[in-house]
């Protein structure tokens, strides 16, 4: 494989010998890594080269990955997922909303690392396209362009996601294993237990007029979550 073909992989940890288990953890002749200590070091060098994926710690000498993460969101499509402390709630749902596309908290195991790092890689290469429309909302996930009511609204990759499958089966009930599966296919053994109401309930602020009363993302009690379209929805 030449080096064009290999996806290029930055993971921003001030940690070295964390970053470096990293690196040989996911070494292959699939990809090329840089390695970066801080948020200046990374920003030079994403200016510098295309990134296929970013694997960025929340805390780092000279800032915050989050804040970095918000930074890159603004200038581009490439998946990003951070590393947390464990049961650092509230960095998940910062994160997220940031822009990250998936989080993996610490200690972790670096097979599972591996494992959620070639799933969101494969996910991002495969995603699907499909355009939605109907009275209120108009959402194209290819162009990853979401409106309201002619504004536009921003979505994480997993809000993007959640959001797919339940546009895509608008009127049917999804359970709650389905948008795991879906969401995560690494496997949800890997998965922090509050990560799908984290991100519905993200999405039910971003979409809904009353997060707390919702029209459009019906919970069903006992069952999963279903979409229930403003009108006569249109998907293409």
């Amino acid at each position: 494989m030449s080096y064009e073909q290999k996806q290029i992989i930055m993971i921003l940890e001030d940690d070295e010998d964390l970053a470096e288990g990293i690196r040989l953890s996911l070494n292959s002749r699939e990809f090329t890594f840089w390695l970066c200590r801080t948020i200046a070091e990374a920003e030079e060098l994403f200016r510098q080269h295309p990134f296929d994926l970013l694997i960025v710690d929340i805390n780092l000498p000279d800032g915050s990955g989050l804040s970095f993460c918000s930074h890159i969101r603004r200038v581009s499509r490439v998946p990003i997922a951070l590393l947390t402390a464990k049961d650092m709630e509230m960095d998940i749902v910062k994160g997220l909303e940031s822009g990250a596309d998936d989080y993996i908290t610490k200690p972790f195991s670096l097979m599972v690392l591996r494992a959620r790092i070639r799933a969101l890689l494969r996910r991002t290469m495969a995603e699907d396209h499909m355009e939605y429309e109907d009275g209120v909302f108009s959402f194209c996930f290819d162009t990853m362009k979401f409106y309201k009511n002619k504004t536009t609204v921003e979505l994480s990759k997993t809000e993007q996601r959640i959001l797919y499958l339940l546009v895509k089966n608008a009127g049917q009930v999804i359970t709650r294993e389905r948008l795991l599966e879906w969401v995560w296919p690494e496997g949800t053994e890997y998965v922090e237990d509050n990560a799908l109401s984290v991100g519905i309930r993200r999405l039910r602020d971003k979409l809904e007029d009353t997060s707390s009363s919702p029209c459009y993302i019906k919970t069903v009690y006992g069952k999963g979550y279903m979409w229930e379209s403003a009108s006569c929805g249109h998907i293409s």
